[in-house]
């Protein structure tokens, strides 16, 4: 479905997003907090990226996942956070309906991308620790790019599926949603037709794609017994699944949408901003790769 066609369902062209708070006072404080976290954000992770390019010794099945990390977690943060910035500076922050529905489908397709491309990394972890003999047979290019591919599908069926169920909706008058970016669940609430089908659909995707790779993980970091050396990891990890299913599988009437605010925040802003600080900082590898990067620039 075209957004063109999904724009023509409804008889909304454009949301009112309230943003995160009603607080003006608040308003230019949040701007530079935020600012501060997506600058630093982005720097990491072009960092990342940067020096996993330009050090041949990093070209592995580990930092060919790594690199993947890094370049969805910029895509992800870039698709929220500054529209997100623009709304405390405008008095009003509007965003038309093929807007919306562009945002949902690219948050979507990153944030899935991301659960299932963090599932991988848990597997070459317990390969690397438990069967190091035959890791480059196991992890070999053969095996890394389909498993790559699988993510990206992954990603892209379900923002399919969650923008399709979406676009069914017909939205009415009321266009004012309570959230700083384009939600299921804010929306849903402004539909004027049923929404029977599309929340046993969110039910059911997200707990899918929450759980297979939080199974994965913790067997994989388990099995190899890797939970002492990737403690920081771990606790990336359980803040991104734990706030989406914080968020996404317990019913609306359950949590206030203030909560609901909240608890996107660890998903969308704490989790891009820690994952470029966890695998520099605690990363021998990456250290050496720095230092090699900074001492050729001061010798040339």
């Amino acid at each position: 479905m075209t957004m063109r066609a999904v724009a023509e369902n409804s008889s909304v062209t454009e949301f009112i997003l309230e943003g995160l708070t009603n607080h003006q006072e608040l308003q230019i404080p949040l701007f530079f907090l935020f600012l501060g976290f997506y600058v630093v954000t982005v720097v990491g992770i072009l960092s990342l990226i940067t020096l996993t390019g330009l050090n041949s010794h990093l070209h592995t099945p580990t930092y060919f996942f790594l690199y993947n990390l890094s370049f969805i977690d910029f895509c992800y943060s870039t698709v929220i956070t500054p529209k997100m910035l623009m709304s405390f500076v405008s008095t009003k922050n509007v965003i038309s309906y093929a807007g919306c529905m562009t945002q949902l489908f690219f948050f979507t397709f990153f944030a899935v991308s991301e659960s299932f491309i963090l599932s991988a990394m848990a597997y070459d972890c317990y390969v690397t620790i438990c069967n190091p003999p035959v890791y480059t047979a196991t992890m070999s290019p053969q095996v890394c790019l389909p498993i790559l591919l699988g993510v990206y599908v992954m990603g892209f069926a379900r923002a399919m599926a969650h923008t399709a169920c979406m676009g069914r909706l017909t939205f009415c008058a009321n266009n004012l949603v309570d959230h700083f970016r384009c939600d299921i669940l804010p929306h849903l609430e402004r539909s004027c037709t049923s929404t029977y089908v599309n929340e046993p659909v969110v039910f059911v995707v997200v707990g899918i794609d929450i759980g297979v790779p939080t199974a994965t993980i913790f067997i994989s970091y388990g099995r190899s017994k890797a939970f002492s050396t990737c403690g920081s990891h771990i606790i990336a990890v359980s803040l991104f699944f734990g706030s989406g299913a914080f968020m996404y599988l317990k019913p609306s009437s359950l949590l206030p949408m203030n909560l609901g605010k909240v608890s996107s925040l660890f998903y969308t802003i704490v989790v891009p901003i820690l994952n470029p600080l966890i695998y520099s900082l605690r990363n021998k590898d990456i250290k050496i790769a720095m230092k090699k990067t900074l001492s050729k620039k001061s010798f040339s």
